[in-house]
């Protein structure tokens, strides 16, 4: 070993380390997520103070390395000091001052974390301003392009937005992003980067998912997060009443004047995603729901 170690040109000391992975850290990451929901104004130094605050010993690097890992960071209007990828443009923001009268006349999408027994998911999910109507959402094991393009065309197949307001993400900045969008004659409508009004309505809608759902149970694996968030958004679309909307449901608001009858589909194809387009009004017409898994 010691001669293998020296033709190498590495210490003898690194061939018997192994890396694993850090027990300490997913639980940070769970506590992060947890203050970030309550508090998504805290940067990583007054989350460090938090935590500290809680017993946990623990220094400012380390919590702004979970955070980015995670992909979170405090939203409040500040200079946009991002360097946006040079391939992607970056669309302005339409909706400043404007009244939002009508249902399709803005959607949003956002992606948040979902805690598991064992590691992380991303949810996306599309939603209707107006009505707060959740048109689709999907569930994905990592946070490439795919999982986000195939939220945007289930929702699309229950009409089409004026406008389709998003962060600055690289999926969401992406050619096959905005691409569909523009074949679908949508005004595409970027937030500044960490401004939190520009995209309130999907940060209250993450925190009443995380807090009526997520944080009440312990997902053991993709699937059971699936199932749990999609009893969740029905129950949130056609049960749940909304103080904002008069105390109706986003269902009742969004398909009052709809033209077109939308179709239920729980869409599971591949084995990375968990998928659907949600229950349409009203329940009677409703189609049997399906899963299906790849």
């Amino acid at each position: 070993m010691t001669r293998q170690c020296k033709l190498l040109g590495i210490p003898r000391s690194s061939a018997y380390y192994g890396a694993t992975k850090s027990a300490t850290n997913d639980a940070l990451m769970r506590r992060i997520d947890v203050l970030y929901t309550q508090a998504p104004y805290l940067g990583y130094r007054k989350m460090t103070a938090i935590l500290r605050r809680e017993g946990h010993a623990i220094n400012t690097k380390r919590v702004r390395r979970l955070m980015r890992v995670m992909g979170i960071e405090a939203i409040y209007c500040k200079p946009n000091t991002s360097t946006p990828n040079p391939a992607h443009r970056i669309h302005p923001y339409l909706l400043k001052n404007v009244a939002i009268l009508r249902v399709n006349q803005v959607w949003a999408t956002d992606i948040t974390y979902i805690r598991l027994a064992s590691g992380w998911a991303y949810l996306v999910a599309i939603l209707d301003w107006h009505s707060r109507y959740v048109l689709a959402w999907k569930l994905s094991a990592n946070m490439e392009v795919g999982f986000c393009l195939e939220t945007l065309e289930a929702a699309l197949t229950l009409g089409k937005p004026e406008i389709f307001n998003s962060d600055q993400g690289s999926q969401f900045t992406s050619e096959a992003f905005t691409s569909a969008l523009t074949a679908a004659d949508v005004a595409i409508s970027m937030d500044g980067r960490g401004s939190y009004h520009d995209n309130i309505f999907t940060e209250r809608l993450w925190r009443s998912v995380k807090y009526e759902e997520v944080y009440l149970k312990e997902y053991a694996n993709l699937k059971e997060a699936e199932s749990g968030i999609s009893a969740y958004l029905q129950r949130y679309n056609t049960w749940r009443p909304h103080q904002a909307l008069g105390y109706k449901t986003p269902e009742q608001i969004h398909f009052a004047l709809a033209t077109k009858t939308p179709v239920d589909m729980l869409d599971n194809t591949s084995p990375r995603y968990a998928c659907a387009v949600l229950p349409t009004y009203p329940p009677a017409q409703h189609p049997q729901q399906t899963a299906l898994y790849g």
